[in-house]
This record gives structure tokens, C-alpha cells and sequence, in this order.
């Protein structure tokens, strides 16, 4: 049980990297390093960030309670 949480902990992790990075930038900083800087006409609709800004937070509280859950497996294992 702890191997598939920790599994699903790794691809949570890489999945919220991915998707805070696909965040379009609203100042200077990390995502205009990878082009968020510059204005494109892809992905650009507001309705596209919110979906993403949904997702962005439905990941980062799976990713949340996944590591609440392992906490509590390998605390009551040891």
C-alpha cells in the first residue's frame, strides 16, 4: 500500500511541476524563461486558464492528501 501511494506521490509531483509551468506569467520571473514571456495566440483565452488553474489545484490536493496518507501509513507501520 505505502509503494502504490508513494507511485502515485511521484506522478502527482511530476504532473503539478508540468502544469505550474504551463501557467502563463504575469511578470517576470521563471515562466518567462521558457516563454511565457512572449504573447502567443495559443492558449491565451481566459477560459483555458481557468480550466488549468482547476486542474493546477485539484493535483496539488491529491498530491496533498497523498502525502498526509503516507505519513500515517509508514507511522503506523514503525
Amino acid at each position: 500500500m505505502v509503494l502504490g501511494f508513494s507511485i502515485a506521490l511521484i506522478v502527482f509531483s511530476l504532473l503539478l511541476m508540468l502544469l505550474v509551468l504551463m501557467h502563463k506569467g504575469k511578470g517576470g520571473g521563471l515562466s518567462d524563461m521558457f516563454g511565457g514571456g512572449m504573447q502567443s495566440s495559443v492558449g491565451g483565452s481566459s477560459v483555458a486558464e481557468r480550466n488549468l488553474d482547476r486542474i493546477t489545484i485539484v493535483i496539488g490536493v491529491l498530491w496533498f492528501a497523498c502525502i498526509i496518507v503516507l505519513g500515517l501509513l509508514m507511522k503506523s507501520n514503525g
